[in-house]
């Protein structure tokens, strides 16, 4: 039976692959090309997301489609998005603003596509969505700051302070945009400071939490062991890897965190990737 909502991500949402095919969402990759030595990305055209939510309405999207991206402020795509959905019927296709990335989105895709299974309605899933990015917090550990110099999501006096005093920054997703959330030395000291936020910002309830890593394993299961004993008891973890399209701009060695807070939703609650 077809469900009545169809939900639709970007791969940027870092979803794995069986949770996708669990849930029944539809997801669309970005774009990483070559230039010379440097890779870069792009955002999704609009004739691309159109086609894309077509397909999805010709599934059985009888409600319509849901339609979350990487945060306006990172990427062209949100407004291709809406583009795209004018080309349908009013209310057809229902474009999220996220002003987020990575597993916060993932998880608000998720959300969403668990409440479309049991028949939700498109403003129900359009509803858990919003309050599920809105209890989410993103936080990225940078081994190393080259790669988010030169895609320009920090100034270059930031850059030059951080390499001059060889710091390791915790970026935090904010507005949409990419801000410094605290500067440290080493990874240990960094994973301290990422367990610490994530303490306050739970304020004693459970907590969905997403792992995401880029050519950085060890370390992604070593701040999951600190997160496991740190947060309340209840609290569920998932492992991913990380977009090509984020890692390109991550750089190898980073590890971000995508929290859920006042968890309380069981639409969370599904396969949980391991690393191997």
């Amino acid at each position: 039976m077809a469900m009545p909502v169809r939900v639709v991500i970007d791969s940027s949402a870092c979803l794995p692959k069986e949770v996708v095919a669990e849930l029944d969402i539809a997801v669309i990759n970005l774009h990483v090309m070559q230039d010379g030595e440097d890779r870069t990305t792009s955002g999704l055209s609009s004739l691309e997301l159109a086609a894309a939510y077509a397909r999805q309405l010709e599934r059985g999207g009888d409600e319509g489609v849901l339609a979350l991206h990487i945060s306006k402020e990172l990427s062209s795509t949100w407004s291709a998005a809406v583009t795209a959905a004018a080309v349908f019927e009013e209310g057809a296709v229902r474009v999220v603003d996220t002003s987020s990335l990575g597993m916060a989105v993932g998880a608000a895709a998720m959300a969403a596509a668990r409440l479309a299974k049991d028949g939700a309605s498109l403003e129900e899933c359009y509803d858990i969505a919003v309050d599920t990015l809105r209890r989410s917090e993103t936080w990225i550990y940078l081994h190393r700051i080259d790669e988010i110099r030169k895609s320009g999501r920090i100034s270059a006096a930031t850059a030059v302070v951080s390499t001059a005093l060889a710091t390791r920054p915790i970026m935090r997703v904010h507005g949409g945009r990419m801000e410094i959330a605290a500067k440290t030395r080493t990874q240990s000291k960094a994973f301290a400071k990422l367990v610490e936020m994530a303490q306050i910002r739970a304020e004693g309830q459970p907590v969905f939490v997403a792992i995401t890593q880029n050519e950085a394993r060890e370390a992604a299961k070593q701040l999951e062991a600190l997160l496991q004993v740190s947060l309340p008891e209840g609290s569920s973890f998932m492992f991913v890897d990380v977009d090509p399209t984020l890692a390109v701009h991550a750089g190898p060695g980073a590890v971000s965190v995508s929290a859920v807070f006042a968890n309380e939703a069981p639409e969370l609650s599904t396969a949980k990737p391991v690393l191997k």
